[in-house]
């Protein structure tokens, strides 16, 4: 029996491949596709991180590395052919709400999500994530998901410098004949006409669009293709735990926990149905997979990268046949394979200083923008009709973009939902755990603020 025949009967049994109606080729496929489709993730992670000090090469290996061994788990423990990376949203919280609004040091922010990810792990058997779920009303779940969107969008205009700040309006059109803007708005196109036409990797391939336009352009200079990873000593095992217990944390680890949880529980969900994984309504194994997401936001954090959650854009691999594990694990062999191409990485997601204190990201800001549209079509499952529903989940919508706070954003809905409730004697609507958070974002805000 040769070597490739007992590779094949290994991976036969251990992801059960005939059982699930696919093949290596098909699996190997899919796991390629996936990754095309979020490998975007790889320029943005970095770019965000490290406007707020922390070092560019570093937070590039802490994310290849955090997401390819969270990918490994969701294999070994679910089975499932589902990236696991950093989070779309959890990083621009842990950025501009708890770094940049709160200024908190962004090590004791690293400790905030790492103790996030423990009472993830450690609460797996006392239902308080099922109970989490049942008690937030439908609406602010997508309100939340929405709102997120148009603070994804909203950074998205401003790195590409469309929106820049105005003393007299907070924002106003920047001057679309620079050349970054330029940049950005080619980018935007390219992603958008690609997305439309169904075309997976659209993301992926408008960054790159982007880079040929700036490179052409002169706004970036070729550093290279590929070299050994950079350093990751300046984020490793930087997070300070210890800060983050402080009671001032409470609530920014709660928000951590929270987004961590929906995220992973929707995604899980989402894909699950559409890789006909569900069985009466649950998913199989969905503890093994909601422990990958959670150790793999320890492990992360301790590497220098915020959370890590399941990836929605695993549905592309699910289209292109993936049904196990195996398309997991070629997702994160492509993910420890990228920390070779640090120069073309860097080239592409780092600063363009436009001036007067200024850095604009004009190759992945459109990225955002087109992530930030698709966070917002949940908007059409909140009951606008019915006021009590309507205007919560607008101010948890509004707030989020204007405060640049996706915690400000909850308090406000969270609160919001509580008052109108009681006052149309609906008093039944609200789960008492919600009673429960609004006393807490009162006294937050009466108190601590």
């Amino acid at each position: 029996m040769g070597a490739g025949t007992v590779m094949l009967a290994f991976l036969e049994r251990q992801f059960q491949l005939s059982a699930n109606g696919t093949s290596v080729r098909t699996e190997v496929l899919a796991g390629s596709t996936t990754f095309l489709t979020l490998a975007y993730i790889l320029f943005v992670q970095p770019a965000l991180l490290s406007s707020l000090g922390l070092d560019f090469g570093a937070v590039f290996v802490a994310t290849c590395l955090a997401s390819a061994f969270a990918t490994l788990l969701m294999a070994g423990l679910a089975n499932y052919p589902i990236a696991v990376a950093p989070a779309m949203g959890h990083n621009f919280y842990f950025a501009f709400t708890v770094v940049g609004a709160m200024a908190v040091p962004w090590e004791v922010a690293l400790g905030g999500v790492a103790i996030a990810g423990a009472v993830f792990v450690a609460t797996a058997g006392f239902g308080l994530r099922e109970l989490l779920i049942t008690a937030i009303p439908r609406s602010l779940k997508y309100a939340i998901a929405t709102g997120i969107g148009l603070l994804i969008a909203m950074i998205g205009f401003q790195w590409a410098g469309i929106i820049v700040a105005s003393p007299g309006t907070l924002v106003a059109l920047g001057d679309l004949r620079m050349p970054p803007v330029l940049v950005s708005l080619v980018g935007l196109v390219v992603m958008a006409g690609l997305w439309v036409r169904g075309v997976q990797g659209a993301i992926l391939i408008g960054i790159l669009a982007a880079t040929g336009v700036a490179w052409l352009g002169g706004l970036i200079e070729p550093q290279g293709v590929a070299s050994l990873p950079p350093s990751i000593l300046p984020t490793l095992g930087q997070l300070d735990v210890l800060g983050a217990l402080r009671p001032e944390m409470a609530c920014v680890i709660f928000v951590f926990f929270f987004l961590a949880l929906f995220d992973s529980v929707g995604t899980l969900v989402a894909v699950g149905e559409q890789a006909g994984l569900m069985r009466d309504g649950k998913l199989p194994r969905a503890r093994g997979a909601l422990l990958a997401d959670a150790i793999g936001t320890v492990a992360g954090a301790g590497l220098g990268t915020s959370t890590v959650t399941a990836y929605v854009e695993s549905a592309t691999g699910v289209a292109a046949g993936g049904r196990t594990g195996l398309t997991a694990v070629v997702i994160a062999g492509l993910f420890l394979l990228s920390l070779f191409f640090s120069p073309l990485v860097s080239m592409i997601g780092g600063g363009y200083d436009a001036g007067d204190g200024v850095t604009l990201y004009p190759v992945v800001a459109p990225a955002l923008i087109l992530v930030g549209t698709m966070m917002v079509r949940g908007v059409r499952q909140i009951d606008w009709d019915d006021p009590t529903e309507a205007l919560p989940a607008f101010l948890t919508i509004m707030v989020m973009p204007l405060t640049i706070s996706i915690t400000d954003g909850i308090a406000f809905g969270f609160v919001a939902w509580v008052v109108l409730k009681l006052a149309r004697g609906r008093a039944s609507d609200v789960h008492w755990l919600l009673y429960v958070f609004a006393a807490l974002f009162l006294f937050r805000y009466a108190v601590l603020a």
